[in-house]
């Protein structure tokens, strides 16, 4: 796992988390991890499964499409492109 370290934190920030951090019950070095985590992976970002099946959903693909799919689909591996 990552290990990030910031430099020059000022006296005030650093103050700010640990209080922060016992509000919620947490370690300072935890509520940091929870703050950068919801700043760069917030609740309504879209995730890519969820917009697919979302997708599906409004042109009113079903599971049965999907297995008609799957049973003409070739099983063995395209091969690959050849510039000879």
């Amino acid at each position: 796992m990552a290990a990030v370290t910031i430099r020059n934190l000022s006296d005030e920030t650093h103050r700010a988390l640990k209080v922060r951090a016992a509000q919620h019950n947490r370690s300072t070095e935890a509520e940091i991890r929870a703050i950068l985590e919801a700043a760069v992976r917030p609740e309504s970002r879209m995730r890519l499964g969820a917009a697919l099946a979302e997708m599906s959903r409004k042109i009113g693909l079903t599971n049965a499409d999907v297995e008609a799919l799957e049973t003409v689909r070739a099983a063995a591996p395209a091969e690959p492109l050849r510039f000879e």
